[in-house]
């Protein structure tokens, strides 16, 4: 009984945060979505005397690697109004603000809420809060594929969000669709190919 109190006050906090910070009520869905299927996965495993475990320190740095920037800058845009919020949550993130460094992409969304960049951006945003590709994240990088079905940064980066979670697979096949996706004589195709071909090499090891 417990869990399902702390999984209502969760519900009742979040409400509170989104309405604190001034996020567009046609956000709240997103939200809301991610609870329930949170809600769905708690009632489903029906495990709610399981003790406690330590949840991944808001303080701990996230390394935004240079290259993922570039990558994103090339494939997205650099210098844009909505590129601008991403660049502020790597520093968030790289200071170990994980949690702010997710609600500055949300915040960007209040204002953009048809941006395939932010709508790929929280996708990763939220992995790297939840140290996991978590039903929040997933639903983030579909709303950003619903709006561009045939650009290959959404499915790129939630393929790197599992190849950083070591589901090797699933990052396969997330990689290959970026590729087929991926301009012939976009500067990025080769950087894509390359990473895929070092993946099937990872998965190659592990067989």
């Amino acid at each position: 009984m417990s869990g399902w109190i702390g999984l209502a006050l969760i519900g009742v906090v979040a409400a509170g945060a989104l309405w604190v910070s001034g996020v567009s009520r046609s956000l709240w869905t997103l939200v809301g979505a991610a609870l329930m299927l949170g809600a769905a996965g708690y009632a489903l495993q029906q495990r709610a005397g399981l003790g406690e475990h330590l949840a991944v320190s808001d303080a701990t740095p996230v390394a935004v690697a240079p290259e993922m920037v570039e990558l994103r800058n090339a494939m997205l845009g650099r210098f844009t109004g909505d590129g601008a919020y991403l660049i502020a949550s790597d520093a968030l993130m790289r200071s170990g603000s994980r949690r702010s460094g997710a609600n500055v992409v949300l915040l960007g969304l209040n204002h953009y809420p048809r941006s395939l960049t932010l709508w790929t951006g929280l996708g990763t945003a939220l992995v790297q809060h939840d140290a996991a590709v978590s039903p929040a994240a997933r639903l983030a990088f579909d709303q950003a594929t619903r709006l561009a079905p045939e650009h290959p940064a959404p499915p790129f980066f939630e393929g790197l969000a599992y190849a950083q979670t070591g589901e090797y697979r699933t990052a396969r096949l997330y990689w290959a669709r970026a590729l087929k996706l991926a301009p012939a004589g976009a500067s990025y195709r080769r950087d894509i190919a390359l990473r895929l071909a070092a993946l099937d090499l990872v998965i190659a090891q592990l067989n």
